[in-house]
């Protein structure tokens, strides 16, 4: 039984749609990156409001929760809202009331947070993809997926390691395990249940993404999957003193907590820190086959 298919389908753009910059998270101290995000959003004949998340901060984070909780939910909607960039302070914005209105989100990292949030309260459109400080310097392909997505254009399948046999077809739910970890028991975290869950994560030792997936696995949420892949895990190592009979690596750590589910899992997606992180719509559904590795969304 799928749970947790959006209510309705967010209309692909046109030229001529507006967008919204967000900070949710953590403060920008450099304009460059994001304004040649907003380039390239520009040259897709989209129409980039003023932003004003440059040099501002309240401590560590893009304003206090209040401004950036205003940013997410515009007076004014914006048929496409984009994340400025991660780092830490999306799910503080989850404490309060969350006025979601249809359109997508655009974005990746902590503000996956946003991401879980809406689909769990049955809204499409997340984009688990890149940030406006990234999206320049993404290769072409990937720049052209995200496009494809948005504009309704076909969209080719992704190719990662087959690891476990089988094929699963099920609704999309992308996270970064760290983020993902931070919801479980709240009632910002969807229903997995006949999901195809995509994790990735960057800058955690093998011994921690061992203790966040088996939070996971102790909370049943792994074990009702259709489908389980992973993206890239970047700077994932032990320390370089660290005796490599004392340890496991990643991809060990990943393929012994994810062998007796008897799922299909893929492993070495194009999604998450990496220069070419693969857009994938939250929530929609999709194949994923653990005998090619490729995965697919549905038409």
């Amino acid at each position: 039984m799928v749970h947790i298919l959006p209510h309705t389908f967010t209309k692909p753009l046109s030229n001529g749609d507006e967008v919204v910059t967000v900070a949710a998270s953590s403060a920008l101290d450099d304009d460059s990156p994001l304004i040649n995000g907003l380039k390239v959003l520009e040259g897709w004949g989209l129409v980039c409001r003023p932003q004003s998340v440059i040099n501002r901060n309240w401590g560590y984070l893009a304003g206090e929760d209040s401004t950036r909780l205003n940013e997410l939910h515009p007076k004014v909607p914006a048929p496409l809202l984009a994340f400025a960039r991660g780092g830490w302070g999306a799910a503080r914005l989850l404490e309060y009331p969350q006025p979601w209105k249809s359109g997508w989100l655009l974005g990746f990292s902590d503000v996956t947070s946003i991401h879980l949030s809406r689909l769990s309260a049955g809204f499409d459109g997340g984009l688990h993809g890149p940030l406006l400080t990234s999206l320049a310097t993404e290769p072409m392909w990937s720049q052209q997926r995200l496009y494809s997505i948005l504009f309704g254009k076909s969209i080719p399948n992704l190719y990662g390691d087959p690891w476990i046999k089988g094929i699963a077809t099920g609704p999309l739910v992308i996270t970064n395990l760290t983020v993902g970890s931070h919801l479980l028991g709240s009632r910002h975290m969807p229903d997995l249940r006949g999901a195809i869950l995509i994790l990735e994560d960057v800058g955690e030792a093998p011994y921690r993404i061992d203790r966040m997936l088996t939070q996971w696995r102790l909370a049943g949420l792994l074990q009702g999957l259709a489908g389980l892949g992973f993206g890239k895990f970047i700077d994932c190592n032990d320390a370089d003193d660290m005796p490599t009979n004392k340890t496991f690596n990643t991809q060990e750590v990943l393929l012994e907590r994810s062998k007796d589910l008897k799922i299909p899992v893929v492993g070495n997606l194009p999604i998450g820190h990496c220069n070419g992180n693969a857009a994938l719509p939250q929530g929609r559904k999709a194949t994923l086959n653990g005998d090619t590795g490729s995965l697919s969304l549905s038409s």
